[in-house]
């Protein structure tokens, strides 16, 4: 161990020692200092160059990392349509503008889908010819599950509206991400994969390829980055006007550079590629015998090389650059040693001549001072000490006749103070977990320490500040008694704050008490403020505070309570951030909602009624003093997943075609095609007149003739007649009627060309192979192979599936037979169909259990997924019983029958009364289809009736007798 000595025989010896040593050398070296100051700066210099390459390679990439990472988290990954991809458009976007090197994020999926989002303009130069004008993005789609394998481009603008969407079909062929290098390399890497950079075959600018592999490992997330900036701050970096610098990989490749038009190289033939330039071929000299020492770098971190290159001396260095996961880079720099020396040579002569000055003034003092100086310090070192393990007790007192050391005791007593109050405020803050007592917590402790009686914290909110706690002589006065105060007009005091956004003090004047509302005496007294803005990380407005006085501030306690404020200013961010990501959140929940809506006209407002008729008789099972509810409590948790289940309850409707939900007729698809069957119709009646003519033409009587002719009109008139009214729909089918279709549609036609040209490939592949050669004869009306549409393995439904669905799956995805569909007995709709759209609720179990719900809101999917189900557990999907479901997934199933029953926004149907609609559920309930003790509650606390009032049109509104369907509530079922 070193023996120590006191402070004073180590600073004396430092002083004699350095300034001896400084004496000697610059005695002794001379012009070899100036060299070696050269070899130093110029190491120093092309060091911080890399450095600073280094930091806006990493300020490039660092954003466009956690875009990929945070994407390969996000929905997108684990969308299986483009539907499902497009709602994470805006999120794609906000992770695209993070970052302006960001060209494009992607995602390729392992069943050969693929979805990207790319500036326009970052691509090939005919690729940005073919966008609309003012398109801003693209969206390239690729889907190859659908029927038909689809490539779509889809052009947006700023606002991610669309423009225009073109089909490119040959997209799929040309294009598959699983056969990519940055797909195959994520899926076999765990993390984040960088490709080094290279051109840009489309835009010929340098870039790199971010790739990273989703959770799941179905899905991969990839971007690219342009590095175009890499040269502008290489050149920024030029120490002297004549200085080169560049980027460059391990082959000399030039990757950045101040005049980028030099690093890339135009092809040589029209069959190759454009190529990034070499040191060589960048037409600087100085720079062509560093190629050499780039390509024989071999692990080592730096090389310094002399050149001669036009007529000068120039000093070359490679430095490697150290970026974590990628190939060796390297930055070259030349700088010529006339412009570096001159500077080096003035220094060496001004330091020798500063260097004897010195020797001769400071010797003297050296040893006299270093004894003054030692006593003090030792003091304070043993008060530094007592800091150091958090003794706050005792205060530093100590008289020294050194003004800097003096000052230093008071810095450090007031440094001990100072600390020991921010420990206890942030004590005090970390243990308040109400965001509401917090408040005037943080007001308090503020007034505590900068000596303020009394106190005013505002919080922005929009264009003003809203107080939200206020304090006088220590007492809590709360903030409801005073005004919104606008920001743009807070007073003198106030207003020069928030401009200037830091804290203010001042005599505080009448102007001042009239912007914020201060009429009170016990406000007109105070004489000084203090205003403090209250400003995020982002320095961002989130709210004020005002703290009243009776003398003014000095400049260390208001320095105090800005740093201060800053706690505060931590908390109300936290606040924000935590209301913005609700509110985000509930908009979420409201758009799909409302797109539910707005996808069919059969649905009008329901998804948006429904939560209110939900709170409603969620809110009377709360208020229940007597029955089987009395002890029913929702907690501000179970209101927001009671909230959010109401709200998703119908989302599995997305996924159900419109057709469907929206079929009219019963030979209805995307088109009616009964047109196609009165199309034969007309054929068989100008056959008929052909079969007329041609007997008169054989010499039968034309009178007869004629007569036979209308005969045969007429028939076909009153069949198709019939077909047409059979095909509209109705409450039900007599079997006479379905004989007579069947014999209507035994009739046959000619049919003279091929039906199997000119269809989609999927309704070719359904039909069987024709072996009869034209014309054939067909019959009118037909159930034909082609008509099933198989159901694939994607919509089958496992008995034992995980989710519990126990749903009669019809074997055909859809039957559109004519004869079958128009045979349906029972309004329009076939077995398939009806099961397609009740199959919404699968979907919408599925979607919902998909998600990430924090713990209280893990109850959703079962509250959403069960409006539905039954009491005897006859309904769907899951066959519940009452028993099986929670309170408030059967509150759900009666709010939706009930809004249902009442809609008016249904052009299919007119909205019933209040009593006719609580008449059919009142039956319902009597054959448990709904629960009793939630529909008698829902009629005894007048739930219908609250609901009528705000959502119900008037002549809807009728005399319920709720004693009656009380009392029928309370009779067994009459059994059949």
């Amino acid at each position: 161990m070193r023996r120590p000595y006191p402070l004073h025989i180590h600073i004396s010896t430092l002083f004699l020692t350095l300034i001896v040593a400084v004496c000697a050398v610059l005695a002794g070296i001379g012009y070899r200092l100036s060299s070696s100051l050269l070899e130093s700066s110029a190491a120093g210099l092309t060091s911080r160059i890399s450095r600073e390459a280094l930091l806006e390679m990493r300020l490039i990439i660092d954003p466009a990392q956690m875009a990929t990472r945070l994407l390969s988290q996000q929905g997108v990954s684990t969308a299986r349509s483009l539907v499902q991809r497009l709602e994470s458009l805006q999120f794609l976007r906000l992770a695209l503008d993070s970052s302006p090197a960001l060209s494009s994020l992607y995602v390729g999926y392992d069943n050969g889908d693929f979805f990207l989002l790319g500036r326009i303009g970052h691509g090939s130069a005919g690729e940005s010819a073919r966008a609309p004008g003012g398109a801003r993005y693209v969206v390239q789609s690729i889907e190859r599950t659908t029927p038909v394998p689809r490539g779509v481009f889809m052009y947006f603008d700023d606002r991610l509206r669309l423009l225009r969407q073109d089909d490119r079909p040959d997209y799929v062929t040309a294009y598959d991400p699983r056969l990519r290098p940055w797909f195959t390399q994520a899926r076999n890497v765990a993390g984040l994969v960088e490709t080094p950079p290279y051109l840009f075959f489309s835009s010929q600018r340098v870039g790199t390829t971010l790739a990273h592999a989703a959770d799941d490992g179905r899905a991969v997330v990839a971007a690219d980055i342009l590095l175009h900036t890499l040269g502008e701050a290489l050149a920024r970096q030029k120490v002297t006007p004549a200085t080169a610098v560049a980027m460059v990989n391990g082959e000399g490749r030039v990757l950045a550079y101040e005049q980028p038009e030099r690093m890339v190289l135009g092809p040589a033939a029209d069959d190759e590629r454009a190529s990034l330039a070499q040191l060589n071929e960048l037409g600087v000299p100085a720079l062509v015998p560093v190629l050499d020492a780039v390509r024989n770098m071999e692990g080592r971190q730096t090389a310094t090389l002399a050149v001669t290159a036009a007529g000068k001396e120039w000093r070359a260095s490679v430095d490697r650059l150290l970026l974590e996961g990628a190939v060796p880079l390297y930055i070259v720099t030349a700088i010529p040693e006339d412009e570096l020396l001159a500077g080096a040579l003035r220094l060496a002569r001004h330091s020798a001549f500063a260097t004897v000055l010195v020797l001769l003034l400071t010797v003297p003092l050296t040893w006299w001072l270093a004894h003054a100086v030692s006593r003090s310090l030792a003091s304070l070192a043993d008060e530094a000490e007592a800091i150091r393990h958090f003794e706050f007790v005792r205060p530093i007192v100590l008289d020294s006749s050194i003004k800097e050391v003096s000052e230093l005791a008071q810095t450090m007593d007031g440094m001990k103070r100072t600390i020991r109050r921010f420990v206890d405020i942030s004590q005090a803050v970390a243990a308040e977990q109400n965001f509401d007592r917090l408040l005037p917590r943080l007001l308090s402790d503020t007034l505590t320490t900068s000596g303020a009686h009394a106190g005013i914290l505002y919080l922005a909110e929009g264009n003003e500040l809203q107080p939200a706690a206020a304090l006088q002589q220590s007492e809590q006065a709360g903030g409801a008694g005073l005004a919104n105060v606008a920001i743009e007009r807070g007073g003198p005091l106030l207003g020069t704050a928030l401009a200037a956004r830091e804290a203010r003090s001042g005599r505080l004047r009448p102007e001042d008490c009239a912007a914020l509302g201060l009429t009170g005496p016990e406000w007109m007294q105070s004489r000084y403020a203090i205003a403090v803005p209250l400003l995020n990380r982002n320095s961002e407005l989130v709210g004020a505070m005002m703290l009243f006085g009776d003398s003014a501030t000095d400049a260390g306690r208001l320095s105090f309570v800005k740093a201060l404020s800053a706690s505060a200013a931590v908390s109300l961010e936290s606040k924000a951030l935590i209301k913005a990501q609700k509110d985000l959140f509930e908009a979420f929940i409201q758009l799909i909602a409302a797109a539910i809506d707005a996808k069919s006209p059969y649905t009008g407002g329901h998804c948006a009624r429904v939560p209110e008729l939900t709170r409603m008789l969620a809110d009377a099972a709360c208020a229940a003093d007597s029955g089987p509810y009395r002890d029913f409590r929702l907690s501000e948790d179970d209101r927001e997943a009671l909230h959010v289940a109401a709200w998703l309850h119908d989302c599995g409707k997305v996924t159900t075609p419109e057709y469907v939900v929206d079929k009219a007729t019963k030979l209805e698809t995307i088109h009616d095609r009964i047109h196609e069957v009165r199309m034969r119709f007309e054929v068989l009646k100008r056959d008929a007149e052909i079969d007329c003519l041609r007997a008169v033409a054989g010499g039968d009587d034309p009178a007869a003739a004629h007569r036979r002719l209308l005969a045969a009109w007429q028939q076909l008139d009153d069949d198709f007649a019939f077909v047409a009214r059979c095909n509209e729909g109705g409450e039900s089918m007599a079997q006479h009627d379905i004989d007579r279709l069947r014999t209507i549609g035994a009739r046959t036609w000619l049919r003279t060309l091929d039906d199997r040209i000119g269809i989609a490939r999927e309704e070719r592949v359904r039909k069987v192979p024709q072996t009869v050669a034209l014309p054939v004869v067909e019959a009118l009306l037909a159930d034909k192979p082609e008509h099933i549409v198989p159901r694939q393995e994607q919509d089958q439904m496992p008995e034992n599936n995980r989710w519990g669905f126990r749903m009669r799956v019809p074997q055909a995805l859809y039957n559109r037979g004519e004869l079958y569909n128009l045979c349906v007995g029972r309004g329009t709709l076939t077995d398939e169909e009806r099961y397609k759209i009740n199959e919404h609720i699968v979907q919408t179990l599925i979607m919902l259990s998909q998600l990430p719900f924090p713990k209280h809101l893990r109850q959703v999917p079962e509250i959403a997924g069960g409006h539905h189900e039954k009491m005897d557990g006859s309904g769907y999907p899951r066959r519940l019983r009452r028993d099986d479901m929670s309170p408030l997934a059967r509150m759900m199933a009666i709010a939706d029958i009930f809004e249902a029953l009442t809609a008016v926004d249904r052009p299919y149907k007119a909205g019933k009364t209040l009593s006719a609609a609580l008449g059919i559920m009142s039956r319902m309930q009597q054959e448990e289809h709904v629960d009793g003790e939630l529909f008698a509650l829902f009629l005894r606390a007048g739930v219908h009736l609250e609901y009528a009032r705000k959502f119900m049109q008037p002549e809807q509104i009728d005399d319920v007798d709720v004693e009656g369907l009380l009392a029928r509530l309370e009779s067994p079922p009459a059994v059949a």
